[in-house]
């Protein structure tokens, strides 16, 4: 897959994925901090399996091909459809936990969106809130221009990132195993964004128990570091 990028769009894509970025990415695990607890992940190959099989079959996919629909209503002009993605995605959350984290990182994102470009807040008004930060992103990377693959594998990588991190905080694990964990996964994340390019509406599911369960066993975790 190869990829073009103006200047401009490079440093726009820079900025969404950054982990600076006041959306409180950092505050979540996504259920790993159970999962570290329990002792399911205890080393890095065990964070490993769990991130491939999460960009596999996980609901990260459903996350980036909902992103990818709402980037398109939005170029078209489609807040309908735009709206309908948001509340087709929070549908599909399994537990408040996930829920929750989706929509304050999508509010973040709209109210800073809003500060840094006006002009994007009759898109973002429309929208409402609560709005998932899949969507959140898609305005974002729309009302730039910014070339939707690239879009996508930032957005997966970002979320690679956070959940790295976070394994190195609470396993925990070395700065330097954490990253050769994130290079041993570009390839994945490359193949992720085509597939998720190629998806149909009816393709749209994912197998997601297992973080599922760790997500409702974490919202009564008695010590924890994360939100969720």
């Amino acid at each position: 897959m190869e990829i073009t990028l103006t200047h401009s769009h490079f440093l726009a894509i820079l900025q969404l994925a950054s982990p600076a970025l006041p959306v409180g990415a950092y505050s979540y695990s996504e259920g790993l901090e159970m999962l570290i607890e329990d002792g399911t992940i205890t080393n890095v190959e065990n964070l490993q399996d769990w991130l491939k099989s999460e960009l596999l079959y996980g609901s990260i996919r459903l996350d980036a091909a909902i992103m990818l629909r709402g980037f398109y209503a939005v170029k078209s002009g489609d807040i309908q459809a735009l709206k309908r993605w948001n509340l087709w995605l929070s549908a599909a959350r399994d537990t408040e936990e996930l829920r929750a984290a989706s929509w304050q990182m999508g509010r973040s994102l709209m109210q800073l969106l809003g500060k840094l470009e006006p002009d994007i807040l009759p898109v973002v008004n429309a929208v409402g809130y609560p709005s998932n930060y899949a969507i959140a992103l898609a305005i974002a990377c729309a009302h730039w221009d910014i070339n939707i693959q690239a879009c996508l594998l930032a957005y997966l990588h970002s979320w690679a990132n956070n959940l790295i991190t976070a394994g190195i905080k609470i396993i925990p694990l070395g700065q330097t195993a954490g990253q050769e964990l994130l290079l041993s996964l570009q390839s994945l994340l490359t193949t992720t964004v085509g597939e998720i390019l190629t998806m149909t509406d009816d393709d749209l599911g994912c197998c997601n128990w297992g973080l599922s369960l760790a997500s409702m066993q974490h919202e009564t975790q008695y010590t924890r570091l994360f939100r969720s």
